[in-house]
């Protein structure tokens, strides 16, 4: 994977609803600045289910209104592109799952899909079934009844209408076999398995990043590399599994990061967040925001075994708090119950609101972000300093549409030219250009409210100083001869000064 920002964004949403359009865009308009790739969010048949793609009816296949596989084979020829694998689960409209609602057990796909059965045999008691983690407050089973009068009780891990595939099966196996050989036809690089933590369930446990996952992990990864796929592995959990999912595999998220960079900004404290960094790992995909919320379960504490998290639960409840409250309470009305997620561990809302739009703190969490180990992705909405979409919201009813806003072409070429957003693509740009960040980094020893970070190879260097006592910072760059570089850090640094005069 490249060691360059790279972009999330739907097909649909970010300037037109056709991978053509995308594909315009990024040509026109964003080449030369995400140098590292485009992160596709589910462009299968058909993105229009329960879960914005995330659900699919068939995963080998474009969604039509969308395009087709030489629409996204344009985008791979001149872009690395990363696509997502729906590992846990797809949906109940797909004709896997019509088949085997039409044949039953004569189906060829009677053993794909997970029944409550095939994990508790002679059933299952009320503590077995609290045991199992999840991220609904609702039921991990959902009944179907089949056409010839049985009803099965299906593992539906997120959705009534996404159902848990039998991984352990050869069904299983090779239906995600399949997927990666389409990736690889059009040229795809990286691959996010999505919902993997959720994927092996075993009796009395909770179903969740078990010990066998680790090994399921391994053997998705292998078929990956056989198609010459990096992946991505996304979870969501306490932050010591993730340093534990990290030495196992290609690429994990810093899911931490988003939500300690928030309480540093809140607080003017910054000794969570360094400490972090002494003990994060260093082959990571570094996020703010994406297609979900700003996950709160990575840095709190595991209720299961006690083990404490990243911050107490009071500066937990406080971060929260303040979130809702930079965001007018907008982000309270799509979080939780208060909407139908599916998420109840994360905040629903666009980054820069839970900021409470301040430019200044936006574009230091960004330079913070770009400045730590790790390959950084930057979420369409982001890239835009986008704002909750509330009409959105009340049209779906669904939470996390208050960050996933549909743009026009026109919309993104005028939001493209606002000052902030501009400011933010020229720290893309530095990021991706300094031969510095190819280097060595060094997080100094500084006090709670200063963070002093380095990147040094050969004799070119950068640095950001931050005092957030002072409300200030300080980008420092030298050349190929070691010499500060006075226009470029005189350049950044007023860029993320501005908004403060």
């Amino acid at each position: 994977m490249k060691n360059q920002v790279q972009l999330i964004t739907y097909a649909d949403r970010m300037s037109g609803k056709t991978l053509a359009l995308l594909d315009k865009c990024l040509t026109e308009k964003l080449i030369a600045v995400f140098n590292g790739g485009v992160h596709i969010l589910p462009f299968y048949e058909s993105i229009h289910g329960a879960d914005a793609g995330f659900d699919p009816l068939d995963h080998t296949q474009v969604d039509h209104t969308l395009g087709q596989w030489s629409d996204v084979q344009k985008i791979t020829a001149h872009t690395p592109v990363m696509a997502d694998v729906i590992v846990n689960h797809m949906s109940r409209h797909s004709p896997q799952f019509v088949d085997y609602f039409e044949n039953g057990q004569a189906s060829k796909y009677a053993d794909l899909f997970l029944t409550r059965e095939h994990i508790y045999p002679d059933g299952i008691t009320q503590e077995q079934q609290n045991q199992i983690y999840r991220p609904r407050p609702t039921s991990p089973f959902t009944p179907h009844k089949l056409k010839d009068g049985t009803t099965q009780h299906f593992w539906t891990t997120f959705t009534s209408d996404q159902i848990d595939i039998n991984v352990a099966t050869e069904t299983g196996q090779a239906y995600l076999k399949s997927i990666f050989k389409s990736l690889q036809n059009a040229g795809v690089r990286y691959a996010r398995l999505d919902a993997i933590g959720y994927a092996v369930k075993r009796a009395s446990t909770s179903c969740f990043m078990l010990p066998e996952t680790f090994s399921f992990i391994d053997d998705i990864s292998r078929i990956a590399k056989l198609h010459h796929i990096e992946v991505l592995v996304e979870i969501h959990s306490h932050y010591e599994t993730q340093i534990e999912i990290a030495s196992k595999v290609d690429r994990v998220y810093d899911f931490a990061l988003p939500p300690l960079l928030l309480h540093s900004l809140f607080t003017s404290d910054l000794k969570s967040l360094k400490h972090w960094l002494s003990i994060r790992p260093t082959n990571c995909v570094t996020v703010l925001d994406t297609h979900d919320g700003i996950g709160i379960i990575d840095i709190g504490s595991d209720k299961q075994s006690g083990r404490p998290g990243l911050v107490s639960p009071q500066q937990l409840d406080e971060l929260i708090e303040r979130i809702h409250s930079n965001s007018n309470g907008q982000s309270r009305l799509a979080t939780g119950h208060a909407a139908s997620n599916v998420d109840l561990y994360q905040v629903n809302c666009t980054y820069f609101d839970a900021l409470g739009r301040d430019e200044w703190a936006y574009l230091v969490a960004r330079a913070i972000q770009f400045f730590l180990p790790g390959v950084p992705q930057v979420y369409y909405v982001g890239l835009l300093a986008g704002t909750n979409d509330m009409a959105l919201l009340e049209k779906t009813k669904v939470g996390r549409d208050i960050n996933r806003r549909y743009y026009t072409p026109e919309n993104f070429s005028a939001e493209i030219k606002r000052p902030v957003v501009q400011d933010l693509i020229a720290l893309i740009k530095f990021r991706n250009q300094h031969p510095a960040f190819a280097g060595v980094f060094k997080c100094h020893t500084t006090s709670d409210t200063c963070l002093h970070l380095e990147w040094a190879y050969q004799a070119q260097s950068v640095q950001l100083k931050l005092d957030l006592s002072k409300r200030s910072i300080l980008i420092l760059a030298t050349d190929d001869r070691g010499q500060l570089s006075d226009t470029t850090s005189q350049f950044l640094t007023c860029l993320l000064e501005r908004t403060l005069r």
